[in-house]
């Protein structure tokens, strides 16, 4: 196989893995695909701040922050002043927001531990996959230098 035969190959899968999750959304009527990602990122139990979970996730800072506002207002989140900082605040769920986050997103853990129960070196493709995501990064990077 050459580069572009891999690559190509690589783009298909990430989008079709993609296109599972957003169906999942779409299931459970999330509305918007990163609606999933965020409660996800927010269900580990830890609190982040609104520009980590853009990065982390790579959302957009305008959508993240319509859904923030949004799950605000539905008292899913609180949002909390990170000391030193002036405009970021850290996003937690509510009890609220916790008990819907896990409504949402247990079935979904169900299917991934079937699904990790398979693999048979899951640690390793992480690490081939970080690696790679980190060397496509430097060439983006590099392009808009």
């Amino acid at each position: 196989m050459d580069e572009r035969t891999f690559f190509y190959r690589l783009g298909k899968l990430v989008y079709q893995i993609d296109g599972a999750y957003e169906e999942y959304g779409k299931r459970c009527k999330l509305g918007s695909p990163n609606l999933l990602w965020i409660l996800y990122a927010l269900n580990d139990g830890e609190r982040h701040s609104q520009k980590q979970i853009c990065a982390d996730w790579d959302i957009a800072r305008s959508t993240a922050n319509s859904i923030i506002k949004d799950l605000e207002a539905k008292n899913y989140i609180a949002l909390s002043q990170i000391k030193g900082e002036r405009r970021e605040l850290l996003v937690s769920l509510t009890p609220r927001g916790k008990e819907y986050a896990d409504g949402v997103l247990s079935d979904l853990y169900k299917r991934e531990k079937a699904i990790y129960a398979e693999l048979e070196a899951p640690e390793e493709l992480l690490d081939t996959l970080q690696n790679l995501a980190a060397k496509i990064r430097k060439i983006a990077a590099k392009e808009n230098q």
